[in-house]
């Protein structure tokens, strides 16, 4: 017998009647993906949330009674263990950094494509981060110009040898495991161990908070440590 797996229960939160239903039929046409609960405004889509405990909250930014980010800090304030998906039109760097500090786990345009919001889902169910290549670009630009008004603490590159340095510089640009591996002929396995020994150095466990990590920190502009070429 196959191994059944539980579907990923969900609550949406979009003041919007109608993308509220579609987006309902659209997730339940799919088995992995349980809707639970809606919400209208950002102060049900907390009840809801605390009284439901569902896997995924489906969160517009722009509604009424309560906002999105608003929500987030309360939700987080009361240690709700859901994870956040961002609803939004457009994506601005600044609006996603507050929201990824108050726990939200992705970040998607209303008008993407379906697949790629069920790999949303699923990614974020996982326990990962959802923010598109260039969207972690745009998001870093956003704290380089921040960090220019503000010194940030140095961290410790001399514990990165050259090449995870390189490696690090790679995804703060947005690159993928093939491109960092077609950029320094390196095997995407090579790639994911060096990810490895980077994420266990400085203490994060994904691509996005390591991009964070790097900029906040200054690490790209530190030398690494003396007579390390690997």
């Amino acid at each position: 017998m196959s191994e059944r797996h539980e579907a990923i229960r969900i609550v949406i939160a979009d003041d919007h009647p109608i993308f509220r239903d579609g987006l309902r039929r659209l997730l339940e046409a799919d088995a992995r993906f349980e809707v639970v609960g809606e919400a209208g405004d950002g102060e049900a889509a907390v009840a809801q949330v605390v009284r439901l405990q569902p896997d995924i909250l489906l969160l517009d930014l722009a509604m009424p009674k309560v906002n999105g980010i608003k929500a987030l800090q309360d939700l987080s304030e009361r240690g709700v263990p859901v994870r956040s998906v961002l609803l939004t039109a457009e994506i601005d760097p600044a609006e996603t950094i507050e929201a990824l500090q108050f726990g939200a786990r992705g970040v998607i345009l209303k008008e993407s494509a379906t697949q790629l919001l069920y790999r949303c889902l699923l990614a974020v169910k996982d326990g990962e981060y959802w923010v598109g290549h260039d969207r972690v670009h745009d998001i870093v630009q956003h704290l380089r110009a921040v960090a220019q008004k503000a010194e940030a603490p140095a961290a410790p590159a001399q514990m990165l040898t050259r090449r995870e340095l390189q490696i690090v510089a790679a995804i703060v640009e947005g690159a993928s495991n093939r491109d960092i591996g077609q950029q320094f002929n390196l095997s995407e396995q090579t790639v994911k161990n060096h990810l490895s020994h980077i994420f266990d150095k400085v203490g994060v466990s994904n691509r996005l908070e390591l991009a964070l990590y790097a900029v906040h920190h200054k690490l790209l502009q530190q030398k690494p440590r003396p007579g390390s070429k690997t």
